[in-house]
């Protein structure tokens, strides 16, 4: 009896993709994973873009979706974090990847939730929903950010426990960074927030936490929003970015963009 071995096919690189190699994979849970893939020298990117990652779809061309990159601009590697969709045409691909294989890259990676789309403050909020935390993790482990705000804070609102990734880097205040572990500690503050079970934190949602002002405990500052000091970055559901887009103007605070930077800003590409 003959033993056959299938091995994935190639990929071969494009004129808009190069293709790396995955050197990493955590499941967090059942639905939720980050990877790390290396860099190519020629890779240069902000803190907070997203780039275009894949694999080959069964029509044989590149699969391709936008995703933040969650780690910081300086690292010799790049990681993802993703979460599961089991008929998603690239997540159900996607979260079956091994150490060894092969992936595309984009390589023009771009977006608004870097510090450039933002008019100069005291403290940068960064709230997010499930993976939306991960350009937040890039934005928190790069040192310009902690020249720019006295104040990094990252709000992350999931539904349970073991949805909270990172979360004992971020507890820790990157306390193993080569390169922020000595601004965090005093600058950095987390607020991880568990709505669907029972946690030793925060329990409801992040607009309940700003009504309450239990999202300011601890932090230097007004227990309140202000648009002369601080500058909000938004990634995650869509209904969390309208709600506080809305809020936010209503507020007095202008959305930033590259071209014009303000006191807030989303990522446009996934929001639609």
């Amino acid at each position: 009896m003959t033993d056959v071995t299938t091995e994935k096919p190639a990929l071969e690189p494009t004129g808009a993709l190069s293709v790396e190699t995955v050197l990493s994979v955590k499941h967090w849970n059942e639905h939720l994973f980050s990877f790390r893939i290396t860099r190519p020298a020629s890779f240069r990117f902000r803190s907070g873009e997203f780039v275009m990652i894949g694999l080959k779809g069964d029509n044989g061309k590149p699969l391709l979706r936008a995703y933040s990159v969650a780690s910081p601009s300086w690292d010799e590697e790049i990681e993802f974090l993703s979460i599961k969709v089991q008929d998603g045409p690239l997540t159900s691909k996607l979260q079956l990847i091994q150490p060894g294989d092969q992936i595309y890259l984009g390589r023009k990676p771009t977006g608004t939730l870097v510090t450039d789309a933002l008019l100069p403050g005291k403290r940068l909020f960064m709230l997010s929903t499930g993976t939306g935390l991960a350009p937040f993790l890039s934005l928190s482990r790069d040192p310009d950010v902690y020249e720019f705000y006295e104040q990094v804070v990252i709000v992350h609102s999931v539904r349970r426990v073991s949805d909270l990734a990172f979360r004992d880097d971020l507890e820790a205040k990157w306390a193993e960074d080569p390169l922020v572990s000595e601004q965090a500690p005093g600058q950095f503050h987390y607020v991880p927030t568990v709505t669907r079970e029972p946690f030793e934190g925060n329990t409801q949602r992040i607009d309940a936490l700003v009504e309450s002002g239990a999202l300011f405990a601890g932090i230097p500052g007004a227990a309140k929003f202000d648009p002369e000091t601080d500058r909000i970055m938004m990634c995650g559901s869509m209904e969390m970015i309208k709600q506080f887009a809305a809020y936010f103007e209503g507020a007095g605070f202008t959305e930033g963009s590259n071209a014009a930077p303000g006191q807030f800003v989303i990522e446009r590409a996934f929001v639609g």
